[in-house]
């Protein structure tokens, strides 16, 4: 907790410079000269593509393609190198970065990508992004070839955190959630409150259609799901997807995408109106109980 005190103290530039030391030191210690945590899988949704790309220790970078244009947009390219070559493999224009907040693991490749790539538009909510030429808000919208997206504004992890919820005719819908939701779990709560997380994981993203796929910023999933059991033991669901989580890393295999019906089952933090959520946490407000679980979390040992 003091180191990261001490980050959130630190200049931008600075806060990025030992960040990006932390992070690339962390992944060679956990894989080694491997370079990746898991295998790069492809989630095809009919007129969408969406390639999964492994980075560092445990992030998730995601290549989306519309299949009718073949353009294509990366979300949080802390890799560039990683990105140019499944840009060039798939044969497609990259014309997007989508970066969710300013954390160095997800927009340390921003300014690179923009020199390799003519035309580069990068979005993002916060003026701490590195290289960010198109800052969004709430609500905003624009295109990936004939593919919809509209930014959800989710503060509470950093204060600039967005979102992104991406639509076509003939596919079901996915969110790009970075650090606020993950796949059992959901982010710190570095830069706002308790209220802030419920507004972002109940009101907005909870209001998404129940097959909305849901594709987080780390491989998270096991751990998360262990803490979810320690919260409700009897939650059969937790249990198997549990079971499930540990079988696709045991073949080095992604636990993303989930689905925010997924989520509404497995996940605490969606789960805070919950009487057995709110049991555990000895609180009546789901609010409060968001709280009482952010806490116990940050000190849990899976």
């Amino acid at each position: 907790m003091f180191r990261q005190a001490a980050l959130r103290a630190c200049p931008t530039w600075l806060e990025n410079k030992l960040t990006s030391i932390y992070f690339r030191a962390k992944s060679i210690s956990s894989n080694g000269f491997r370079g990746s945590h898991s295998l790069s899988t492809t989630v095809d949704h009919s007129n969408m593509k969406v390639q999964i790309l492994p980075a560092l220790q445990d992030n998730y970078m995601y290549l989306i393609i519309d299949e009718a244009t073949q353009e294509a947009a990366v979300v949080d390219p802390v890799d560039p190198e990683t990105v140019a070559a499944a840009v060039q493999q798939n044969n497609v224009k990259l014309t997007k970065v989508l970066t969710t907040h300013h954390h160095w693991d997800h927009a340390g490749g921003n300014a690179k990508l923009l020199k390799s790539f003519n035309d580069l538009t990068i979005y993002g909510g916060d003026d701490r992004i590195e290289a960010i030429n198109h800052k969004i808000t709430h609500n905003d919208t624009f295109n990936i070839g004939n593919l919809s997206v509209k930014c959800l504004a989710t503060p509470c992890h950093t204060r600039g955190h967005i979102c992104y919820y991406v639509t076509g005719e003939e596919h079901p819908p996915s969110v790009f959630t970075g650090d606020t939701l993950f796949a059992g779990g959901c982010g710190r709560f570095f830069e706002g409150t308790a209220d802030q997380m419920y507004k972002a994981l109940i009101e907005i993203l909870g209001s998404l259609p129940e097959e909305t796929k849901v594709y987080c910023g780390h491989e998270y999933t096991a751990n998360n799901l262990k803490f979810g059991l320690h919260v409700e033991p009897e939650n059969k669901a937790i249990q198997q997807k549990l079971d499930w989580s540990h079988e696709q890393r045991a073949n080095n295999l992604p636990t993303v995408p989930s689905t925010i019906k997924d989520e509404k089952l497995t996940n605490p933090f969606m789960r805070v109106h919950e009487p057995t959520v709110m049991k555990h946490a000895q609180q009546n407000d789901p609010i409060q109980t968001m709280s009482y679980l952010r806490r116990e979390k940050d000190n849990f040992k899976a």
